[in-house]
């Protein structure tokens, strides 16, 4: 398996940590997307919406989105569990991977596209009105994510899952979107030092 990325950008960081989690072999093949190496009409054979990551199977199949190539691994390797097992803690996992991404990772993502100097060139237009917005969205759907913390050691309930690894890059990601973590938060600072210090936060 080879994985086209970008080393660094929240989504492939979160294949990364989810590879390490699972030992799993694959080559990674870096391209910065900040020259527009994802705007190649050879990049864009891959993945026409010009995103990475994007998983290469060894026959050539091609794979694109952070879920379905982190679900595709689970189904090859699925020790250890990272989307749940049973059917309630998979449904949990799948909801709380869907409330982190979607109320939290897309607004922080949005604040640092649109407010961002560096992303002037990418995101066109900006929109600073619409970046401001996203700061309340994303500290509120914190504030939400703080209280769930303060009743299970993880985000989706006592086991390790996908969703604190999106949690994870996404509160990370807060730093170069300049939105200041509230230190009130002592449930997500408890969570965070510990998956911190898991070794495939390094990845």
């Amino acid at each position: 398996m080879k994985i086209i990325e970008t080393n660094g950008a929240p989504n492939p960081r979160r294949v990364r940590i989810f590879m390490a989690e699972k030992g799993a072999d694959v080559v990674y093949e870096d391209i910065d997307l900040m020259v527009g190496a994802l705007k190649t009409a050879e990049f864009s054979a891959l993945n026409p919406f010009q995103r990475v990551p994007v998983l290469v199977l060894d026959d050539g199949t091609i794979l694109t989105e952070t879920v379905a190539i982190c679900r595709y691994v689970e189904e090859i390797q699925p020790e250890p569990p990272l989307f749940g097992t049973g059917a309630l803690e998979r449904a949990r996992v799948e909801m709380w991977q869907r409330r982190v991404e979607l109320n939290f990772l897309l607004p922080v993502a949005q604040v640092f596209r649109h407010l961002h100097p560096k992303m002037a060139h990418l995101e066109v237009p900006q929109v600073p009105d619409w970046g401001e917005a996203n700061r309340g969205r994303a500290l509120s759907a914190l504030t939400i994510i703080d209280d769930a913390l303060g009743q299970s050691r993880y985000v989706a309930g006592d086991t390790f899952s996908i969703a604190d690894i999106t949690l994870l890059v996404a509160v990370e990601f807060m730093k170069p979107a300049r939105i200041t973590r509230p230190a009130e938060l002592s449930h997500l600072a408890r969570w965070y030092d510990e998956v911190r210090a898991r070794p495939s936060a390094a990845a």
